[in-house]
């Protein structure tokens, strides 16, 4: 799931009042360091909630499709439909 643009991976239990909190007072605290959050897993260990934060990673991924250089969200319908289209390679 996704709370405020953080996936979520979250122990059932938690309402989702609680993580609402637990994804804000993390984005507070990552933003404090200039940094952004990118995922949260919480969990639960007895009585404690066990949390585990990752940075979001500044890496996008560019695809070059008929001469354009770009993210896929910057495509039209035409070239998002292209990149569909490609066959994709696997190396094994």
């Amino acid at each position: 799931m996704f709370v405020d643009g953080v996936k979520v991976v979250a122990d059932p239990i938690l309402t989702n009042e609680e993580i609402a909190h637990f994804v804000a007072e993390e984005k507070r605290l990552w933003e404090g360091k200039n940094k952004k959050l990118g995922q949260l897993e919480l969990g639960i260990e007895g009585e404690e909630i066990v949390l585990k934060a990752t940075e979001k990673s500044p890496i996008r991924r560019v695809r070059r499709i008929t001469g354009y250089l770009s993210s896929i969200d910057n495509f039209n319908d035409a070239k998002v439909a292209e990149c569909n289209d490609r066959a994709k390679h696997v190396v094994q």
